[in-house]
């Protein structure tokens, strides 16, 4: 017991304290957005209503700016041309049933550059 105590004491000049700021939320407001899950797998559409691609990803950066990640063309996840766009971009129906990108095709979306997930 004095040794757990001898030792508690000389980590604890090691220890910091950290500042946690806790916000209050509006839960309700909170509980209908889109939960990223329901999205993943999502073909998206352009305005003509042609499958132009699937959500591969969601991709938060700082500040929440949020990036979908589609796969343009491929089979099954394998093939596939991943882009990058801005989340913004996307218009999501209410209730997240559908996805569009307006004015796109797969041939533009093809010319955007690939996007490659970060290596570990």
């Amino acid at each position: 017991m004095l040794l757990a105590a001898a030792i508690a004491f000389t980590f604890a000049g090691n220890i910091h304290a950290q500042a946690v700021e806790l916000v209050v939320v509006d839960v309700k407001a909170v509980a209908v957005g889109l939960q990223a899950s329901k999205l993943i797998g999502m073909d998206v559409r352009n305005s003509q209503g042609e499958k132009i691609g699937t959500i591969d990803d969601l991709l938060i950066l700082p500040r929440a700016r949020a990036f979908a990640i589609l796969q343009v063309g491929g089979f099954l996840g394998i093939g596939g041309h991943l882009v990058a766009v801005p989340l913004d971009s996307l218009t999501i129906t209410a209730g997240g049933s559908r996805a569009s990108l307006r004015g796109a095709t797969k041939d533009a979306l093809r010319k955007l550059p690939e996007f490659h997930y970060k290596k570990k």
